[in-house]
């Protein structure tokens, strides 16, 4: 609450010193701090309900399919069966609603430390959460580490819809969770993660790429437009152990296009097209 002044909600990290993403605040609708982060959902003036943790937003009504989307997308239609999904994080229910888009997935489990941000979505942002309510998905409220090591060798599609790597997320950022997603991906299987921005955070994506290919034979990264996002981007980390994600290896038909706000192959494939300050210093 302390970032909300004079009407107006500033988003201010240490981890983009000197930047800062204002919105106008109509109305605070929730505000709490659950065992694990400060939860703030607030009505903007033009981005409809803003979902906040920690101070920094996380999903906003105008712009959160350009993220649930891609992050759900390219790795879904990277896999030439995905049955077989898991989430770690989304507690929105964002990545959950993209999912089960897929007809071929027989089960999605999602894994969220903190249930507040499930019941925060489900009274404020009800057509993210309405991924909870499908007959496929499966929920498990805690450490999605600990769920992994008891369940490997099982996912086609792994898909990390995690905060910034300060707080409670920042295991999701190191080799440790890298080696365990692995362990946990079926033969053939591909892991995406949120992975920050190129324009912001290009030491972090490259300290996540470099001992990413030391794990997975296919390391490679896109990103995505959204504005409410730090920097106006945000990075996709696609991690295979067959083959590359870059190319949509299933039909996407036009009945699913017409679900879509912002995905189609040809963004797919853009995704992937880096800008040159990026190629020199990734190098993938």
């Amino acid at each position: 609450m302390d970032q909300i002044r004079n009407g107006w909600f500033s988003e201010i990290s240490e981890f983009w010193p000197g930047n800062s993403f204002s919105l106008q605040v109509e109305e605070v609708l929730h505000h709490e701090k659950s065992e694990y982060q400060d939860i703030l959902v607030f009505k903007s003036k033009t981005f409809g309900n803003v979902l906040v943790l920690d101070g920094v937003i996380q999903a906003t009504e105008r712009d959160e399919f350009a993220y649930q989307e891609m992050i759900t997308h390219v790795p879904m239609f990277g896999h030439p069966n995905p049955k077989k999904v898991l989430v770690v994080g989304g507690g929105d229910g964002g990545v959950l609603r993209e999912v089960v888009k897929h007809d071929c997935v027989e089960s999605v489990t999602l894994c969220e430390i903190d249930k507040g941000v499930i019941e925060a979505s489900r009274r404020f942002l009800p057509k993210m959460a309405v991924g909870f309510d499908h007959p496929k998905v499966n929920l498990f409220i805690g450490d999605g580490l600990e769920f992994m090591r008891k369940h490997k060798g099982e996912f086609d599609v792994i898909i990390t819809d995690s905060s910034d790597p300060i707080g409670p997320a920042q295991g999701l950022f190191e080799r440790a969770y890298y080696e365990l997603l692995n362990e946990a991906l079926a033969p053939g299987g591909i892991v995406c993660s949120q992975a920050e921005s190129l324009w912001l955070h290009l030491a972090t994506v490259k300290g996540l790429t470099t001992f990413c290919k030391e794990i997975f034979p296919h390391v490679e990264y896109a990103y995505t437009s959204i504005p409410s996002y730090p920097g106006g981007s945000i990075g996709l980390l696609i991690c295979g152990t067959k083959n590359s994600s870059k190319t949509p290896v299933r039909p996407i038909t036009p009945e699913i296009i017409e679900k879509m706000q912002y995905y189609n192959e040809a963004v797919h494939k853009a995704s992937f097209v880096l800008p040159q300050f990026a190629v020199k210093e990734l190098n993938i």
